[in-house]
Order: structure tokens, then sequence, then C-alpha cells
């Protein structure tokens, strides 16, 4: 299942970096991770570059740990109910359904939209202080993010070693992560995409619930391994 897991996974990081609650916010995380003000980040001096990189850098890992380590524990939990796996992958894909319903708009969950951004988290312009805001981050936007990060960790969960279930979450890290990285490098460029595509962010969350459905449907039907032969090119990257 890793090979199909790998675009979807990405795809999955990228459509959370695209949420409301992420989106809006990346300047002002770009900015307090860094200790430099929008304005400078605009002016792009080099020193002021190589800082802000570096601690974005920082940023990305300590966010991405923890998503990790989510996946090698999914998977590790999988392996133990192995005898389970057909019951829990059904499970997981009502879930999933649910969670793309919420996405969607047509079932709202309250739950998910809590604001637990952890505003008392500092960090200043050092690279250790990058990283605990970023470790913060992927606890502190779970609720956003919840719904699709929990697809990929119950397909971490069906993964027949840790080692898959990590390459999974790695790969959802990159895809929040790399458009992360990119805005930081032109913070200026940044803003110009973002006046012209909010207006899209309701339209990628629709897009983004459809697609959990269609994978919950799946799961819960045990058809998943279907999409293999659409990704097949991909098998020379599993593990």
């Amino acid at each position: 299942m890793t090979n199909v897991g790998i675009p979807t996974a990405f795809v999955a990081g990228l459509a959370s970096f695209l949420t409301p609650c992420v989106l809006p916010l990346v300047p002002g995380y770009v900015s307090l991770i860094s200790g430099v003000g929008i304005e400078e980040l605009k002016a792009q001096e080099s020193g002021v570059l190589r800082r802000v990189m570096l601690n974005s850098i920082a940023f990305v890992l300590g966010f991405s740990i923890v998503f990790v380590t989510l996946g090698a524990l999914s998977t590790e939990i999988g392996q133990l109910a192995q005898q389970y796996k057909a019951l829990l992958a059904q499970v997981a894909g009502v879930l999933v359904i649910v969670f793309g319903l919420h996405l969607t708009g047509i079932l709202r969950i309250k739950a998910l939209y809590a604001d637990k951004r952890l505003h008392s988290v500092k960090g200043g312009s050092t690279m250790w202080g990058a990283f605990v805001i970023g470790f913060a981050f992927a606890f502190g936007w779970t609720p956003c993010v919840g719904p699709i990060l929990s697809a990929i960790l119950f397909i971490a969960g069906a993964q027949n070693s840790v080692g898959k279930g990590i390459l999974l979450l790695t790969v959802y890290s990159l895809g929040l992560g790399v458009p992360f990285l990119l805005t930081a490098l032109g913070i200026e460029r940044f803003m110009k995409f973002y006046a012209g595509f909010r207006r899209y962010m309701h339209a990628v969350e629709i897009a983004s619930g459809a697609l959990l459905i269609a994978l919950g449907l799946l799961l819960v039907s045990g058809k998943f391994t279907v999409l293999s032969r659409y990704f097949s090119f991909l098998n020379r990257f599993a593990l």
C-alpha cells in the first residue's frame, strides 16, 4: 500500500498547508521564528535570508519529528492488531469519511475548529526556538489539520513495517514543509500568491474533503489497493 500512500501523503501535506488556519498565518510564523519583520523579509538581504532559511528548516524539522513519530506509532499499533486489520480498516474508513464530510461542510464538527495554536510559545530568532515552535505547531494545529493527517495515519497503520509508516509521514511532512520553505525564500511572492489564491481556499477544502471521502469508501470496501496499478511506477520507492 506504500506506493499508493506516497503521492497521497504528499498531496495531503500540501492540502494541510493550504487550509484556512495555516496558509494566512505563514508570513507571521516566518517572522516569528526568524525575529524579522515582514518588511525586512521582503528586502531579501543575504544575511537575513540565511537566518530565515536556517530557522525555517529547524521549524519544519520540529513538526516533522512529531508527525513521523505518530506515523511510527500508528504502524506499530496496526501490527499489534493484525488479526483485526480488516475491521480496523473499515472503522478507519468510516472515520475518514466523517472527516471528509466535515471538510466539505456537509457535517460540521465543532472540536475541529478549536483554536489550539499555543500562543504562549516563544521562539526568538534562534534555530532552537524555531524548532520548539515547529514542535508546538504539530500539536497546536492538530484540530485543524487533523482530518487530513488522520487519513494518512490510518494508512500508516495498515503498513506491514514501521519503516513504511515513517516513510509516509515523512512524505506528508515534506508536502507541508516544502511550501513553507519556499514562502520563506520569497515572502513577497507569497503575499501576491495569497492575495489571488484566498478566494479558492474553500474550494480546496471541499476538494480535500471529497478526496478523503473517496479514500474512506475504498478503505470500508476493502478496495484501497486497486489504486496500486495507477502508481506502480512508485514501487522503487517502497521500503
